[in-house]
């Protein structure tokens, strides 16, 4: 996965924060970054006065200005907490404290409509910023946005994009790019001889409906046997998933995306029961990768970038608060990676 420079400079201040000098090219082999380009990163950092340079070594400033987010506190909304979105939190958590900043947390739940009452309470609280990743379900219907263009702070939607020509779209953005995570794993399963790929997904989350999108993308650029989504409702039913897998198995389809891996972990041994191996009768990949590596057999997965997108956020943030509007609205999607274990198997010869 490319590391943007904004990641990577987070990760140079959070590497010398408590130490004294450090060697550049010593700094680079703990970071696992060229040299090249970590003397790049560092002199962008020693313009902005956020670290000093001698003699091949780099130290981080002490003073105000090696922390442009000094006191600066920052509400974040999320829709949970544990699963996903803890690794987007602790990258943002992780980027303000490297910043000087301060996170508060507001969850707003699934299907609770809290999100704007979540919201007043974290302005209540004197926030400079807010990091916003409403619960903008798919399918029920109109969302009412345009309070975000009202709000008196600046705001950057994490792991969201608004509804194009709505207040929020001409918001700050930083999103996993999930439609690509798609095609990374049904063109894995495609290389693997697999023709038809079932598609079980949740349809309750934001992120859902990407996987969706991406799913009948993938299908038609790869040529693949276009299947009908198999629902997996929430909180889903295991066994009624691995049943409707063994079906698929039974009619010839020896490959399965599943969103999410939280649903996915206790397929292959559920699949156990109907008679089948994963992955000798059916290729497993996961989405999300937060308890993948964990099943058993290990499951490849899709792995959106999670802790870069909380931290992309943050700084996008923070350089809004710095900038102003100088600043060009910023809406980027950063690419998931596939994580190949073992459950995908070799190239199917039938």
């Amino acid at each position: 996965m490319t590391v943007s420079a904004q990641a990577r400079r987070t990760r140079i201040l959070e590497a010398l924060r408590g130490t004294g000098a450090v060697r550049v090219v010593d700094l680079a082999a703990r970071l696992g970054v060229p040299a090249v380009t970590l003397r790049r990163d560092v002199a962008a950092l020693a313009d902005e006065g956020r670290l000093s340079r001698t003699h091949g070594s780099v130290e981080l400033l002490t003073d105000d200005r090696a922390e442009p987010g000094r006191d600066r506190v920052i509400g974040m909304l999320v829709p949970t907490v544990g699963q996903y979105f803890d690794e987007v939190v602790a990258g943002a958590r992780a980027a303000a404290a490297a910043a000087g900043a301060r996170l508060v947390l507001g969850i707003a739940p699934y299907g609770a409509d809290s999100d704007r009452v979540q919201v007043q309470r974290l302005l209540e609280s004197e926030v400079d910023g807010l990091l916003l990743a409403p619960d903008w379900h798919p399918g029920r219907g109109g969302r009412d946005t345009d309070w975000l263009g009202e709000l008196p702070v600046p705001a950057v939607l994490v792991e969201r994009r608004a509804e194009f020509g709505s207040p929020a779209a001409e918001l700050d953005a930083v999103c996993s790019h999930h439609r690509h995570g798609v095609l990374l794993a049904l063109r894995h399963l495609a290389g693997l001889g697999h023709r038809a790929v079932l598609l079980a997904a949740r349809d309750d989350t934001y992120t859902a409906r990407d996987v969706r999108r991406g799913y009948q993308e993938a299908v038609a650029l790869l040529g693949l046997d276009a299947l009908p989504v198999t629902d997996v409702p929430g909180p889903a039913d295991p066994a009624a998933l691995a049943a409707r897998l063994a079906e698929a198995a039974a009619s010839g389809i020896r490959a399965a995306l599943v969103h999410n891996d939280q649903d996915a972990l206790q397929l292959p041994a559920l699949l156990r029961t109907h008679g089948l191996t994963v992955p000798a009768d059916l290729a497993l990949v996961a989405y999300d990768d937060v308890y993948a590596a964990l099943a058993d057999p290990p499951l490849t997965a899709v792995a959106p970038p999670k802790r870069a997108v909380g931290a992309e956020a943050l700084n996008l943030l923070l350089r809004r608060l710095t900038e102003g509007d100088t600043l060009p609205t910023q809406q980027s999607e950063l690419l998931p990676t596939l994580k190949i274990r073992q459950s995908c198997g070799q190239r199917t010869t039938g």
